[in-house]
């Protein structure tokens, strides 16, 4: 339990003292009486005040045991929790067993997480617009200008054009360069534009995809020494927030072609000065050793040997065999030596032409 406990409030996003296994069940221990507790519970019912709109909340400590009894039993009560053995003893002051403890933070974080679910969904709701109204919106956040809502395109468009050249007029000479695309597309090239830019983010997509299981596999291969071990809880703090903000899909569309500059066709090395100028360091400077050769040239790799012929079966009124081409391999009246070099006589096995 103590596991799915970690793992909720780490998705949740709390930072306190209680992401630790032992902490978290020397909390649950003392319950009501650990000031850390109560605390993890005031953050869970607040973070669900604001998304439910509860009546009920948190606002008393320890030192006022019955004020935060009366208060924890009647927001269990308003978010129907299930346990109500939990919400009575909580009520009586009977609830000192740490499961029961561990119960009450498993809800609240549960509670918390279907909330914030629900509240994406209906978000998402809100926004299921045209692509270009999802356009619209996010160009006048960015410009500070009111919601386009209920207004004319052509006068929303006209008030960004206004914005934007205003914004220009103060930004200093040479800030922003020639865009990159200066010609203008009709609407089948920009059609054939758009399914370029699909394809390459399929493919884009399937690399990062990769190699996020790449880093996955790694990072989860430094946990199996024994030192790693014991600091399982503290690699995957460091680790998943980082995780998590990794998405696989690519997010250049067609605005970004729109405002590249041409300072993107200035392609840098990596290992130029300018770029190696913040990134110095003192394993830049340690030069490897001899290594062993590892092979893999292509133009050092021999040919295979052939393979063997197929055996054929053997054909009528065929030439005899032997070396020679005549009769038998032992010849015709003549010794085995002379058979096989194909003579006709002699003891020596000479050549015949």
């Amino acid at each position: 339990m103590e596991c799915d406990i970690l793992d909720s409030l780490e998705q949740l996003g709390y930072d306190g003292p209680l992401l630790e296994e032992k902490a978290l069940l020397g909390a649950a221990e003392g319950g009501l009486s650990s000031p850390e507790f109560v605390e993890l519970c005031r953050w869970l019912a607040s973070s669900l005040k604001l998304l439910c709109d509860l009546e009920e909340s948190i606002t008393s400590g320890p030192d006022d045991m019955d004020s935060l009894q009366l208060e924890m039993s009647g927001l269990l009560k308003e978010l129907h929790c299930p346990y109500e053995d939990l919400v009575s003893g909580i009520l009586k002051g009977s609830a000192r067993n740490t499961e029961d403890h561990l119960k009450c933070v498993l809800f609240l974080s549960s509670e918390l997480q279907a909330a914030q679910i629900v509240r994406r969904r209906g978000d998402s709701r809100k926004h299921e617009e045209s692509p270009v109204c999802l356009e619209l919106l996010a160009i006048c956040e960015t410009l500070n200008l009111p919601e386009p809502r209920g207004q004319d395109t052509a006068a929303v468009l006209s008030q960004v054009q206004d914005k934007v050249e205003k914004v220009l007029i103060e930004l200093p000479n040479g800030s922003i360069e020639n865009p990159v695309m200066q010609k203008s597309l009709h609407s089948e090239q920009w059609e054939k534009l758009q399914n370029i830019n699909a394809a390459l983010s399929s493919e884009y997509e399937c690399r990062r995809r990769m190699l996020i299981k790449r880093l996955d596999v790694t990072v989860q291969s430094f946990g199996w020494s024994d030192r790693a071990k014991v600091k399982v809880d503290s690699m995957a703090r460091a680790y998943q927030p980082r995780r998590h903000s990794m998405k696989p899909q690519s997010t250049v569309d067609m605005a970004q072609l729109l405002a590249a500059r041409e300072d993107i066709c200035n392609v840098v090395k990596t290992s130029s000065g300018s770029s190696t100028e913040k990134t110095a360091c003192a394993v830049n400077k340690i030069l490897m050793g001899r290594v062993p050769d590892r092979g893999g040239r292509p133009s050092e790799i021999s040919a295979p040997a052939p393979e063997m012929p197929p055996w054929q079966k053997r054909q009528d009124g065929g030439c005899g065999g032997g070396w020679g081409g005549g009769g038998s391999w032992r010849g015709k009246g003549g010794s085995r030596n002379q058979g096989r070099h194909g003579g006709q006589g002699g003891k020596r096995g000479r050549y015949q032409y």
